[in-house]
């Protein structure tokens, strides 16, 4: 496992361009099975999670190429095969797969998904979605069967039960070349949902409502990709690097975001005191003192995501007074907690999905564990903010979400090191 050391208490400055979106990256690329020819994307992050999602593609015979931001794939000679369950296991975004080789083979066979560690998140509303487009699902031995090659897929209406992004994208997948109308009712309305059915469209699917509850969809018989698809900027990694700045920062122009994606998450910096310059595709944090304590909620999007919980935890140790997390999504995201307080941090988890904040002077640097991705990037801001030097163990995590991780610390003054990874060969 990759190791990451920082030696802390030196203000980060300058700037950090955003790179594209894990989020939607981890989707994009499963959905370019469904082509019927190659493909390309640009502003792709150099992550692990498209390491391992290039692995799932080459059991398939679909070769992938990814240089300098670019990542090239040529669906045209893919094969049904068995999926390797470790990359599977790595990443619970591969159960795109799911929707897409439903897509594109009327069935599909897929290792029950792993990704973090953040209590068991059912697929119960993928499943729904499929059972409704006249799939058969069965669950053997972790490993789930879909098939529809009796009748086919047909166009039907799916009304989730509750919102949720991977079940919203997984129908739209596999509803895309389905005969007839499919209609998503309380689907989610995350930007990356709009970006996945921007990329079908442009290849010549028909999806209409995306970003809005009620999604529609007509199916059609072929796609082919006429142009390469650049991919949204990352508006958690924009905010990851926004509580760096306010943390802990002397100024930080942060370079490729979409304002309207983080409206919720910059309130609460302003609501907190944060002095932001908010432009049409940047925002520079300035210093700030005496900052306010707030509650925050997380909810579904447009509302405060769940993924900007933890990020943001470090720079409410600043605030004079006791802020509040209520978690609604994961409320067992809270793996981060005994890690801070082992760097002096008073911060608590008094009941489930509740998180009790309260102003820390005083961060030491020691030796803890990145448990998940967010968690990981919580730990990277309080070991900046920390006197001496703090190593993360599991630093794997971090690196499977944040797009050349130590190339920008490094860029904003931070006195970083990884180890235990070939960062030159992280992707294959």
């Amino acid at each position: 496992m990759a190791k990451l050391v920082i030696r802390g208490a030196k203000k980060v400055h300058g700037e950090v361009t955003i790179g594209g979106a894990k989020n939607s990256t981890v989707a994009l690329i499963p959905a370019a099975i469904l082509a019927d020819s190659p493909v390309k994307f640009d502003t792709v992050p150099q992550i692990l999670d498209v390491k391992n999602l290039q692995l799932i593609l080459q059991a398939m015979n679909v070769s992938s190429v990814f240089e300098d931001g670019e990542l090239s794939i040529d669906p045209t000679t893919i094969r049904e095969s068995d999926l390797p369950s470790g990359a599977i296991k790595s990443l619970r975004a591969s159960y795109y797969f799911m929707g897409a080789l439903l897509g594109r083979f009327g069935r599909a066979t897929v290792t029950f998904p792993g990704g973090d560690n953040l209590g068991r998140r059912p697929i119960d509303q993928h499943i729904k979605g499929f059972e409704a487009l006249g799939a058969k699902v069965t669950e053997t031995n972790d490993i789930i069967h879909i098939d529809a090659t009796d009748h086919g897929l047909v166009g039907a209406r799916v009304a989730l039960d509750t919102v949720s992004v991977g079940a919203t994208i997984n129908i739209i997948l596999a509803a895309v070349k389905a005969k007839g109308q499919t209609i998503i009712e309380n689907a989610a309305r995350e930007p990356e949902i709009i970006d996945i059915a921007t990329f079908l469209n442009n290849m010549g699917a028909n999806i209409r409502g995306a970003g809005t509850d009620t999604i529609r969809i007509a199916g059609v018989p072929k796609l082919v990709a006429r142009n390469t698809h650049t991919v949204i900027p990352d508006r958690i990694e924009a905010g990851t690097y926004m509580s760096m700045a306010a943390a802990y920062g002397d100024g930080v122009t942060i370079k490729n975001v979409i304002p309207e994606h983080l409206e919720s998450y910059t309130s609460k910096l302003i609501e907190m005191g944060v002095n932001l310059d908010i432009g049409e595709d940047e925002i520079h944090v300035y210093p700030s003192e005496d900052l306010q304590p707030v509650s925050i909620k997380t909810m579904p999007y447009p509302g405060f995501a769940t993924d900007l919980q933890q990020p943001i935890t470090p720079l409410l140790l600043r605030a004079q007074g006791e802020s509040t997390i209520m978690d609604t999504i994961y409320p067992k995201r809270v793996r981060h907690i005994a890690e801070l307080r082992r760097m002096g941090a008073d911060i608590s988890s008094p009941e489930p999905g509740i998180i009790k904040v309260n102003h820390s002077d005083r961060l030491l640097g020691t030796e803890v564990e990145a448990a998940e991705i967010r968690a990981g990037a919580a730990l990277i801001i309080a070991a900046i903010m920390a006197e001496g030097e703090t190593v993360i163990n599991e630093a794997d995590h971090i690196l499977r979400g944040y797009d050349r991780i130590q190339e920008k610390l490094t860029q904003l003054g931070v006195d970083v090191d990884i180890s235990g990874i070939d960062l030159i060969n992280l992707m294959p």
